[in-house]
């Protein structure tokens, strides 16, 4: 079953301007992380040019990773439970703490 980004964001019950990236557990990121660069490698692989070819083969490497997931018996990315945090929410968590304590300098963010 292929999911897109709209039927994702209402699944995990985001609010308009929320990421899907930043509302990941660590299973979905790297899952999704796999799949784009496998999708990757088969577009330049193969040689893959123009939009249509190019949406084609995401589609078919998704497939093929959530069929594998789910043939290992695990759960595909996009049923995956939603973090209780945002990886937004554990950068700021973790930087007032960090500034509170006083031990390390302000840090930056570049997600």
């Amino acid at each position: 079953m292929v999911v897109d980004v709209r039927e994702i964001h209402a699944r995990k019950g985001l609010k308009k301007g929320q990421k899907i990236l930043g509302h990941m557990g660590s299973t979905e990121l790297a899952a999704n992380l796999f799949r784009a660069t496998q999708t990757d490698e088969k577009l330049r692989r193969e040689n893959i040019t123009g939009k249509q070819a190019a949406y084609e083969t995401y589609y078919e490497v998704g497939a093929k990773v959530r069929q594998t997931i789910h043939e290992l018996g695990g759960n595909i990315p996009e049923n995956l439970p939603i973090p209780e945090k945002s990886i937004k929410q554990i950068e700021r968590e973790t930087e007032k703490k960090r500034l509170t304590d006083g031990k390390l300098p302000k840090l930056t963010s570049r997600i």
